[in-house]
């Protein structure tokens, strides 16, 4: 088939448009990526046998973006150019990534009336709520997240086969829309085996760890991934771990709350900022670490989310501190692979890494679990098999 993923972005970097479109292209099927480009000498090209075709774009574009369903001008512009590479690229079913360009993907695909899958990389509307200018004026009261998630709801109705990202999310769709439940897939956001079995490691960054007892954070690190509580826990961790390093790989615009909140404590020989690293350090950094954490604060995205880091720490066999927030809760008891702490709870978090701090044993164990459970049934090769079955059937 002739597939033609849909992605309102740039292209590289995007690992699961990528996983996605690299696996259809090994089960035989012709991928065609339809993306944005900001730089007018970027052309279209072949990367990984996936067809990139670039659509140029600008920040009026870019900003008429998060008004998609105020008003329509950014649909009216993006139907356009999705109407040129369907005819151009003789596309056989639509992929769209997200529900921001979804409405002009429909409305071009009614004169081909394709067939439609609709991928939520994330619950949109209850992340909308979280962005910072949806708390103030004017975009408090000209973005509405409640109208966004109506919009979600008729493209389900709309699509052929829906797919997200854990079994949380799709229970919570199931419940809102039962006449739709036969159309979910669970494809979730795991790491490909070369992760973790073709990399090299960084001598430097290992050398410059060697003597910390490193307690890791990789990826965004907006305010609601939680860092303020590993920041403070920093305060009496520091007490009983004279060698402890917070070392934080990864950037957001908040990023000065949490650099100012470690000036305040006085704790800055203790944390690390990596700000945002190529990925092929990612392993070298896990491999430095004695734990790893995800202290999300819990949210109604975050409850039905995994993040990506997760399977990266697990896959190199490091125990877990994670939040209360339900998916990864659920995920790190059930494999065993790590503990669980209290959102936003300081005194919680302190307690559990002291717990892996004095039992080397216990972290051994398990960072073990975890990486049996992704290499042996969580890979991307292993849970990317639904993907490609939707594919084999979904002319049918």
């Amino acid at each position: 088939m002739r597939i033609g993923m849909i992605l309102d972005a740039v292209f590289p970097p995007d690992p699961r448009v990528e996983n996605e479109a690299v696996s259809l292209v090994k089960a035989g099927h012709e991928v065609f990526l339809f993306c944005l480009k900001y730089d007018k000498n970027l052309g279209d090209e072949i990367i990984n046998g996936i067809k990139v075709k670039r659509y140029q774009s600008n920040k009026l574009e870019y900003k008429l973006s998060a008004l998609a369903y105020t008003v329509p001008f950014y649909t009216f512009l993006m139907q356009k150019k999705i109407t040129d590479f369907i005819k151009k690229s003789k596309i056989e079913g639509l992929h769209i990534h997200d529900i921001k360009i979804a409405q002009s993907v429909f409305n071009a695909n009614k004169k081909h009336n394709l067939p439609v899958v609709l991928d939520l990389h994330d619950n949109m509307p209850e992340v909308m709520k979280l962005y910072p200018h949806l708390q103030r004026f004017p975009g408090k009261y000209i973005i509405s997240p409640k109208k966004w998630k109506h919009k979600e709801e008729e493209f389900i109705k709309k699509s052929n086969k829906v797919i997200s990202v854990s079994p949380e999310f799709i229970e919570t769709l199931q419940v809102r829309l039962p006449q739709q439940k036969k159309k979910f897939v669970l494809v979730p956001n795991t790491i490909r085996t070369s992760f973790f079995e073709d990399y090299k490691i960084d001598n430097y960054i290992v050398e410059k760890y060697k003597n910390n007892f490193v307690v890791l954070y990789l990826g965004d690190t907006h305010i609601r991934r939680g860092l303020q509580t590993a920041i403070s826990s920093v305060v009496k961790l520091k007490e009983e771990i004279p060698n402890l390093k917070l070392v934080i790989v990864g950037k957001n615009t908040t990023d000065t709350i949490l650099k100012q909140q470690v000036k305040d404590l006085k704790i800055e020989n203790f944390v690390d900022f990596e700000g945002w690293q190529n990925v092929n350090l990612f392993q070298s950094y896990i491999v430095a670490s004695k734990i790893c954490i995800s202290p999300l604060h819990r949210n109604l995205q975050h409850d039905v989310a995994y993040a990506n880091k997760i399977f990266q720490y697990m896959s190199l066999g490091k125990p877990l501190l994670v939040s209360d927030a339900i998916a990864q809760k659920r995920l790190v008891e059930k494999t065993n692979s790590g503990l669980v702490h209290q959102e936003k709870d300081v005194h919680s978090f302190t307690e559990k890494v002291l717990k892996l701090y004095y039992n080397e044993a216990l972290r051994i164990q398990l960072g073990e679990n975890g990486k049996q459970f992704v290499r042996n049934e969580f890979s991307w090769e292993q849970t990317s098999k639904k993907l490609l079955h939707l594919y084999d059937n979904l002319l049918n």
